[in-house]
């Protein structure tokens, strides 16, 4: 349930996929790491921390939250959040677009809401949306200190955080960025109208032997997801 997230700190998602990453790291070798809006903060530190050699793809990474389809209160969650309790309390629920331009897919996901199917939180809590900003504070200082070669993929019309997102980060980043613009997608651009263009230029981003690393026979990919 949504409200199991107030417990966690953006900490603990970082350390969750971190121990995944060194147990797969002394078993294969060779660890990529990709990750989906928030899954893509988390990527960032984890590579961060873990001095990553793989190779790294972020698809859709928040750094800012600046989407068109985000309502204007949104820069005022600042001032609720020095409120003690408030954050917790309030519910920040899922709404159209849902991030995808495709209408097909669109109308599926209204009806499944609709439906009152458990396939996707309806809401998060105000706090989750706190450890997002926690987060993107604490990388946006240390980004120089990633060096991995990194695809980054984002929607010029993403509603949840502009191209501003990629440009940072290409201009930050202390490693190799190739950045792959998208024209006809929102924000989830892994199931949108360009899956399969996002598709096969991860193929061939990921097929490139790493620097450093064991052979590629050797190497396991560790994909985060969206929270």
């Amino acid at each position: 349930m949504p409200d199991d997230l107030l417990g966690a700190r953006w900490q603990d998602w970082v350390e969750a996929i971190a121990q995944s990453y060194r147990a797969l790291k002394a078993k294969h070798g060779t660890v990529h790491l990709a990750g989906v809006c928030l899954g893509g903060l988390v990527a960032l530190e984890v590579a961060r921390q873990e001095q990553h050699s793989g190779r790294l793809a972020l698809y859709a990474p928040p750094m800012f939250l600046d989407g068109w389809s985000l309502p204007r209160l949104t820069r005022a969650r600042h001032i609720v959040y020095r409120i003690p309790g408030l954050a917790e309390r309030m519910r920040v629920p899922e709404a159209e677009p849902f991030g995808i331009k495709n209408v097909r897919l669109r109308k599926i996901i209204q009806q499944r809401f609709e439906r009152g199917e458990r396939f996707h939180y309806p809401y998060v809590p105000l706090a989750c949306i706190r450890e997002v900003d926690r987060l993107r504070r604490h990388l946006k200082p240390r980004l120089a200190d990633i060096h991995c070669s990194t695809l980054i993929v984002h929607a010029a019309e993403d509603d949840i955080t502009s191209p501003r997102s990629a440009r940072y980060l290409q201009q930050h980043l202390g490693g190799p960025v190739e950045y792959m613009p998208l024209n006809n997608s929102y924000h989830m651009v892994m199931v949108d109208n360009e899956r399969n263009q996002v598709l096969e230029r991860s193929q061939r981003f990921f097929s490139r032997p790493a620097l450093n690393t064991t052979p590629a026979s050797n190497t396991h990919w560790g994909a985060l997801a969206p929270a």
